[in-house]
Order: structure tokens, then sequence, then C-alpha cells
């Protein structure tokens, strides 16, 4: 299935040009690799309306299947990225974000520091990232198999629910 994803990096310096965005080109990097195309990718500070803004604004169009957040996911006054997608989806998918964070601490007991979400606005599945380049690509390594499953999903695609039948006499 090829997917179409969004990507926005959340950072104060990279959003000034004081700081070079490693995390955004990273998560594009291995997005491509998987045959998936990335329709958008942005950089904002860490600004709950902006963020919130861009959110809704790219899940609203219907063109992404998939946003991917990078950066303001840990415990400094200015990560805020957690709450301002909590006030754009509709409802919440924590399984990912479960997963992720048992993932990572088998990696670093900072695993736990993470206050990433992840949730559905209406047809686009948004996941929160930390904004090491790292740990980005880690997180994204657990949630890649069921990305394409989770877009069938939302799409209500017929297809997705293939997977689940039981087997008819053991076969």
């Amino acid at each position: 299935m090829k997917l179409t994803l969004a990507i926005l990096t959340i950072s104060d310096r990279s959003s000034r040009g004081e700081r070079e965005d490693l995390s955004g080109p990273a998560l594009v990097d291995r997005v491509r690799e998987e045959g998936w195309e990335v329709g958008q990718t942005d950089i904002v500070p860490d600004d709950f309306p902006t963020i919130q803004a861009t959110l809704s604004r790219w899940a609203d169009s219907g063109q992404f299947g998939v946003i991917l957040t990078t950066g303001g996911t840990g415990f400094t006054p200015r990560d805020i990225t957690p709450e301002a997608t909590q006030a754009v989806i509709d409802r919440p998918a924590p399984g990912l974000v479960e997963a992720m964070r048992a993932k990572s601490l088998t990696i670093t007991p900072h695993a736990m520091l993470s206050r990433a979400v992840a949730g559905i606005r209406k047809q686009t599945l948004i996941i929160n990232f930390p904004g090491s380049p790292k740990a980005a690509l880690e997180n994204l390594e657990v949630v890649l198999p069921v990305l394409p499953h989770a877009v069938r999903l939302l799409e209500n695609d017929p297809r997705a629910e293939e997977g689940h039948r039981m087997p008819v006499d053991g076969k």
C-alpha cells in the first residue's frame, strides 16, 4: 500500500534558522525508503496555536493518511506538542505510543520521560516523535509495520479486515 505522509518539525531554534533540522529530513528519508510519499513538510516553533493550526489544516485537507511530528515531547516548559496534538485529535491511539515507549525503554531509561501522544483526526493518524533524529527513527521503526493497516482502517477500506479472518478448518 502506498501511503502519503506529512512531517512536521516542532522546534523554536530550527524554525528561526538557528539550528539545522535533522529529525524531519531523517524521517522523510526513512519514509521514502518504504516507498511511501511525503506530501508536505514544515518547521514551526513550539507555539500552541501554530502547531494546532498546522495539524488541523493538514489533517482536514484529506491529503495525508499519517502526520508525523518530531520535537516538543519532553519536559521543558516549551515542550507542548502533546497538548497541541490532543487539542486537535478526535480519538486517541495510545497503543502506538505505548509500544514506542516500551521499545525505547530497552535502549534508554530516558524513554519514560517522553510525553508523546498519538491520535486520529478524521481519517488521519497523527503520531508524535522525539526531537532527536536517533530517537525519532527508533520510534518510527516501531510503528512502521502497522501504518498501512491503520490507514486502511481509517479509510474504511474493506481489505483492512482480510488479515483478521479466522481460518476455516485450521487452514
